[in-house]
């Protein structure tokens, strides 16, 4: 372990007056900015401002001038509704982050919104805001650290093993989301992970004691973490013992149960809900200010006085003496271990990966008729160790072929190549979040499609971020049979593509995998979803141009009488429909889909040379919710698709019962047909 002093804290520890005015400043701020507008909040930030003022100035591992320096501890915001309490911290440390852009917060175009977003504000790790996300992604952040260590610093003194901070409110502890992932940074062993759990017993109508009587202590205890207390925030030597200790690695993730006044020190609105948020009104205001020490009409400006301007500074320039310092290191470390060195260049050599690993794919033998799981499973296996790529499933690695070789990452093997999440769909995607922010691993999580709604709001989390995640969801619909409705997928794949910024890949058979896994390597352009089958699906010609989300897999004459479109499975039954079609003297065309979003981000020349504009006999065939496939339908087209959950029984036999067959296809073509020559 490399000097605790280097990595995680500076040696001050006695408070100074300096430091009561920095968190006075701080409060009013806060309080001065939601006034000012009437909304946001501000009583978090209030309340919790001596622990960010510590942390910030005395704790955390960062360098103001230098956010996306290597060697940072990462802080995330759980509770992003208390954003002011962040935003406010990273202007008095010395980001790029301007007092005037705070007292813009929450406007149009303001590098400061009302909850934190990555690439708007310098400092901020994480977007935020859906309470609980930040918990659940923090410990993929851990764990990828943990994983980097071991990748970076193999045998030498760790100096890729930062601490991570994440902030978290009553909220971020009652959502099931951080429960699941706590559960599993336990069971991990992440102790390079910091959980704050500001207890200040508020949510919005009323006491958390409302809804929220359990032990939060004993929990975590039970989940295998660490437990430290701070009984009063507001005494700032306590807060900084116990943060210091809190970074101290016992091989267990430690939970800081610290107590806060909310809105502190508002003479009658700090420890009720009415602090949460919104105006205090104008006599709480003005006590409140008085309180601080500060007049009722001071200006934003006026409440840094030169003296904390000073003080809180001091931050910055201990952050460019913890770089310099770790900077020297490195490079005299990098001298002494060349092996170190090397090994850091080729994982942060993308363009070698890249093309390894489509050499890899290259490589493989000839497709075969085989589900689109087996597929992606030989794609993963061959490229797993040419690119990183990391992740694994939720109890399912066998069933949705996501099993590489290798260890699996863990308490005694920090280095394994793949994660077992259990039995947690929510927390994995969150997770997964978290592998993409720390940046070194290109990460994938899986399950079956139909428990993709437990993902939904990490995954569209990921999809605001533009996370480069890939979710495998196999047995893809209603032909898992046997299993039954609450296993056959119905309404989730058009959900999925409701998702701005996800791409939703169904391929149809192996080559088309093979091809969709090439540009999903080649091009991390945000988040995949791939939709993968559990039953055989026989091979198609050439997978050509699958990678520009739709192509003609086969045409009859000139294949301007009719266009079946179809994605996954459905292509066979368009492409035995044509044949049908065929032998009756109708031109037709077959059209692979495998990904909408792909394909309408080709140039529409390429868009009119698969589906013509002139072609208006049109069927859409997928085994689910049709809704969005009358766009390409068009007026006369026709839909086949299911609209209602599905049965027990063999595959074939739901499929037919639910009128995804042949005949369905080639009557609705018959209906398209009569439609265009009326």
């Amino acid at each position: 372990m490399a000097d605790s002093t280097m990595i995680h804290h500076d040696s001050t520890t006695a408070r100074s007056h300096d430091d009561d005015r920095a968190v006075a400043a701080a409060r009013a701020i806060a309080l001065t900015v939601v006034e000012g507008k009437g909304h946001g909040h501000a009583g978090t930030a209030m309340g919790a401002a001596p622990l960010a003022h510590v942390l910030f100035q005395h704790v955390l591992r960062h360098d103001p001038s230098d956010p996306s320096w290597q060697g940072r501890d990462r802080f995330i915001l759980s509770a992003g509704h208390a954003s002011l309490l962040l935003y406010i911290q990273l202007h008095l440390t010395g980001y790029d982050l301007g007092l005037d852009e705070i007292g813009s917060a929450r406007q149009f175009g303001s590098r400061t919104p009302g909850h934190p977003e990555i690439d708007v504000t310098p400092g901020v790790e994480m977007s935020t805001g859906p309470l609980g996300q930040g918990v659940a992604s923090a410990v993929g952040v851990a764990a990828a650290s943990r994983h980097a260590s071991e990748a970076l610093d193999g045998d030498a003194e760790p100096m890729f093993d930062p601490t991570i901070w994440v902030l978290a409110g009553d909220g971020c502890l009652q959502e099931g989301v951080s429960a699941e992932a706590s559960s599993l940074a336990g069971a991990l062993g992440l102790d390079n992970l910091v959980l704050i759990w500001d207890d200040n017993g508020i949510t919005i109508d009323g006491p958390t004691s409302v809804a929220f009587s359990e032990d939060v202590r004993a929990r975590y205890r039970a989940y295998g973490w660490r437990v430290l207390e701070i009984d009063d925030v507001e005494d700032l030597d306590a807060v900084h013992d116990v943060l210091t200790e809190a970074a101290a690695r016992t091989g267990r993730p430690t939970l800081v149960a610290a107590r806060s006044d909310i809105g502190f020190p508002a003479p009658h609105r700090r420890g009720t809900s009415a602090a949460h948020a919104g105006a205090f009104g104008a006599q709480e205001f003005s006590d409140t200010m008085a309180a601080l020490g500060y007049p009722a009409d001071a200006t934003l400006a006026s409440l840094v006085t030169d003296d904390v301007r000073e003080h809180t500074l001091r931050a910055a320039a201990r952050g460019r003496a913890l770089r310099g310092e770790w900077d020297a290191a490195l490079a005299a470390r990098d001298a002494e271990r060349p092996d170190l060195l090397s090994r850091r260049r080729a994982m942060h050599d993308s363009t070698a990966q890249v093309t390894a690993a489509l050499a890899a794919i290259d490589a493989l033998p000839p497709v075969a008729d085989v589900a689109t799981r087996t597929a992606s499973g030989e794609v993963l296996t061959a490229v797993h160790a040419a690119v990183p790529l990391w992740g694994g499933s939720a109890d399912l690695a066998g069933s949705t072929s996501v099993a590489v070789p290798g260890e699996t990452f863990g308490p005694t093997c920090y280095g394994g190549s793949s994660v077992a999440f259990g039995i947690r769909e929510h927390a994995m995607a969150a997770f997964a979040s978290g592998v993409a922010l720390h940046g070194l691993w290109r990460p994938y999580a899986s399950t079956y499609l139909a428990f993709s709604d437990y993902m939904r709001p990490a995954l569209r989390l990921a999809a605001l971020m533009e996370l480069p995640t890939i979710m495998v969801f196999t047995h893809d619909s209603v032909a898992v049979g046997e299993d039954g409705p609450t296993h056959q997928p119905i309404e989730q794949v058009a959900s999925l593509r409701t998702v701005p910024g996800m791409s939703v890949v169904r391929p149809a058979d192996a080559a088309e995998t093979r091809a969709v896994w090439r540009r999903v390597i080649a091009e991390p352009d945000g988040p995949v979803s791939l939709i993968l089958s559990r039953q055989t699906l026989p091979c198609l010609p050439e997978a050509g141009d699958a990678a520009r989300g739709g192509r003609v897999v086969l045409t009859h004459g000139d294949g301007m009488g009719v266009a079946l479109i179809a994605t996954g499975s459905e292509v066979h039954v368009a492409v035995e429909a044509a044949r049908a079609l065929a032998a009756e003297g109708h031109s037709v065309r077959v059209v692979s889909m495998p990904c909408v979003e792909w394909f309408e981000a080709q140039d529409s020349d390429y868009r009119e040379s698969v589906l013509p504009r002139a072609v208006r006999a049109r069927v859409a065939v997928e085994a689910g919710v049709g809704a969005a496939w009358w766009r390409y339908a068009g007026d006369a087209g026709r839909v086949v698709s299911v609209e209602s959950f599905g049965v027990s029984g063999p595959g074939a036999r739901v499929m037919e019962h639910l009128g995804i067959t042949v005949e369905a296809v080639i009557s609705a073509a018959h209906e398209s047909i009569e439609e265009v020559g009326r």
